[in-house]
């Protein structure tokens, strides 16, 4: 076949809400298809998947709000969501992999991605270091991948050396080296019950007004240890994809967000385009941009729409 052909589900990453409890499966209305699962849910709805050969699952927990505190300790907690839920993943799944997001936002009772200073604003050296305890517990937990989203200036020399000095070298990072302070995460902020109380990210969230600055984000992150980069969001960002595959030869990720989603399946509903059509030319262009892998919530539709 000439030209790109339609990605494989090997490419493809799930990105997964994942809650306490037994048995819980709470449909999310911002974003059709997707749900907030406890592990046994998700066990069972990756199962298929995983026989088909998808490529991974990457995790976001949703801690209930009473755990919430000014430092994200949940974020870190052995006993906590993330660290359970890896655990039986690997052990329903050992060669499935596990990808984690590494941040403080979904724990915090601020909502914000880090510590807070006494100015209101967030104190980057002090959170590497609770990005390092999190990080380390996921991996002891039995994580292969863990990427670190909260855009902290050295998170990922700090994150690497933490786990080099905890003994997991074979741990991968995949840096969210090139995420842009976009509109297009809301219908995420209310799937993890993460939206800031006061001010916005954008104070540690790439400008998409400046193309150069975030080639050399990434290319920074880089030279720090990461051996994925990834670029968020995608569709709207198809030329950084383009010219950060130039300039890298490590795996590129590219990831297909909440809002991106929600803009076919809206489109869609209004009869403005047939949905598989628009997901699989959305999903190719991507990949034809120079993306190795998609974190897409299309991956658990795959079958139905896209293969």
């Amino acid at each position: 076949m000439f030209g790109c052909p339609q990605p494989g589900i090997e490419k493809f990453v799930w990105p997964v809400f994942v809650i306490s409890g037994h048995g819980v499966d709470e449909p999310l209305s911002a974003m059709p298809g997707q749900s907030r699962m406890s592990a046994d849910i998700l066990i069972k709805k990756l199962d298929p998947l995983v026989t088909d050969g998808l490529g991974g699952v990457l995790l976001f927990g949703v801690p209930d709000r009473s755990s919430k505190d000014a430092q994200g300790s949940g974020a870190f907690h052995p006993e906590e969501v993330i660290p359970r839920t890896v655990t039986a993943l690997k052990r329903a799944f050992p060669e499935l992999i596990v990808f984690t997001d590494v941040c403080l936002c979904a724990y915090t009772d601020h909502g914000h991605c880090g510590l807070l200073a006494a100015d209101g604003q967030v104190d980057n050296d002090a959170t590497l270091a609770l990005l390092q305890k999190t990080a380390v517990t996921h991996a002891h937990a039995g994580a292969d991948v863990v990427a670190p989203s909260a855009m902290m200036d050295g998170q990922v020399q700090a994150v690497r050396a933490a786990l080099d000095a905890a003994g997991r070298q074979q741990t991968l990072l995949m840096s969210y080296s090139t995420k842009f302070a976009s509109c297009f995460y809301d219908p995420f902020r209310e799937a993890e019950q993460s939206a800031p109380s006061h001010g916005d990210r954008h104070g540690y969230q790439a400008s998409y007004h400046d193309l150069r600055s975030a080639l050399r984000e990434s290319l920074l992150d880089e030279a720090e240890g990461a051996d994925i980069l990834m670029v968020k969001p995608a569709l709207f960002y198809l030329d950084i994809i383009q010219r950060l595959r130039q300039k890298t030869d490590l795996p590129l990720a590219a990831y297909n967000v909440s809002g991106e989603y929600a803009m076919l399946i809206a489109a869609a509903e209004r009869g403005s385009g047939d949905l598989g059509r628009m997901v699989r030319e959305s999903i190719t262009a991507i990949q034809r941009a120079g993306a190795d892998m998609i974190i897409s919530y299309w991956a658990n539709q795959y079958r139905e729409i896209i293969g």
